[in-house]
């Protein structure tokens, strides 16, 4: 598989180089072809970057970079403990996150949008590459465009809070689908302004690796009873229910179809969460991929902090983000156009063949 090759060392490659050169000398006298460069053009380490909003920028893994964490506005909370920084590719010497939370679609792409004070993402990638040589990009875009995921959680939280109030599902269902198309070009537009950046560097198809993945359930409703309020999960069975088996299942078909019209490879995370899903452990939150409802106290103290509170609540925690790092390490060593994150046997999540469920 050519597109790994670069993986091995180079090593390798100054040896077929010698080879090359004996049977140009002593054979025939034929045009030799073109030439193989190992990977990514330029000169830097080889590197793994994550790009787009709150599931991989490190929400809910907590221990969030200081500049990051409301410095001077800037709330992408970026984790030591995020996804890229679980991934174990060989040959990748470092591992680079831009991703920012709450980010649309457009400030991932190219252009002056701008999330939590940060400029483009695909422009941050612009400068990165004079200095690295980009082998891999994950990106997880799209929830904060049309759908308004984030919203939708909140909105089921309140239909929960309210006495009388009907299910959330009441008002997004009947709109969820257009929404979710509505995202699709969005999306290929910023893999589009991903590619371009990469092509303006010099690189080629074949000298990196990009993959767009989905989304997983954080919620589930198969929790307790004794947590389905404040102390962990606020939310209506009927709610939960909704989410897992149409909401997710929907959000990851169009991405799969934006993955499809940029021509880039799809990871798909709609099932990944079962049975590790916020509140699912009961008494043992240590068995739990993602973060219950989380409210940062010393923050209501203060006025310029006491917005995000809560704002790493039902997202990856830092098990997940390993779990998801340890699946895209897998899908990174393959070949597969697309695959779904599934656990296995041993309990852990792997790729498997499969694609978006519902």
């Amino acid at each position: 598989m050519r597109r790994y090759r670069w993986w091995i060392g180079g090593g390798v490659a100054l040896f077929v180089a010698a080879l090359v050169g004996i049977f140009v000398f002593a054979g025939p006298s034929t045009p030799p072809g073109p030439i193989q460069r190992p990977g990514p053009p330029g000169t830097g380490p080889l590197t793994i970057v994550s790009m787009g909003d709150s599931t991989l920028s490190g929400e809910g893994a907590g221990n969030y970079t200081a500049d990051t964490n409301g410095a001077n506005g800037d709330w992408c909370h970026r984790s030591p403990d995020a996804t890229v920084k679980k991934t174990d590719v060989p040959g990748i010497v470092e591992k680079v996150n831009l991703a920012c939370s709450g980010a649309p679609a457009a400030q991932v792409g190219l252009g002056e949008a701008k999330q939590w004070t940060e400029p483009s993402q695909a422009g941050q990638l612009a400068e990165l590459v004079k200095t690295h040589r980009v082998a891999a990009i994950v990106v997880a875009v799209g929830a904060n465009d049309d759908p308004h995921f984030s919203q939708l959680i909140s909105q089921c939280f309140q239909a929960w809070f309210v006495s009388g109030n009907a299910p959330c599902r009441t008002a997004i269902a009947p709109t969820w689908q257009q929404r979710v198309d509505a995202m699709v070009p969005k999306v290929v537009s910023a893999l589009g302004d991903i590619k371009s950046v990469l092509a303006r560097a010099g690189y080629r198809p074949d000298d990196y690796q990009l993959v767009l993945q989905s989304y997983a359930a954080p919620i589930g409703p198969g929790i307790p009873a004794n947590l389905q309020n404040l102390n962990g999960c606020p939310f209506r069975t009927e709610d939960l229910q909704w989410v897992v088996e149409r909401g997710v299942p929907v959000l990851s078909r169009g991405l799969a179809a934006a993955a499809a019209q940029a021509g880039v490879r799809f990871l798909d995370l709609s099932r990944a969460g079962i049975g590790h899903e916020a509140c699912s452990g009961g008494a043992d939150a240590s068995k739990e991929w993602f973060s219950r409802l989380t409210l940062q106290l010393n923050d209501l103290a203060d006025a310029d902090r006491a917005g995000h509170a809560i704002q790493e609540s039902f997202h990856p925690n830092a098990n997940g983000h390993a779990q998801i790092g340890r699946c895209l390490t897998e899908f990174l060593a393959t070949a597969e156009p697309a695959a779904a994150c599934l656990s296995g046997a041993d309990g852990n999540l792997h790729p498997a063949a499969a694609v978006t469920a519902g």
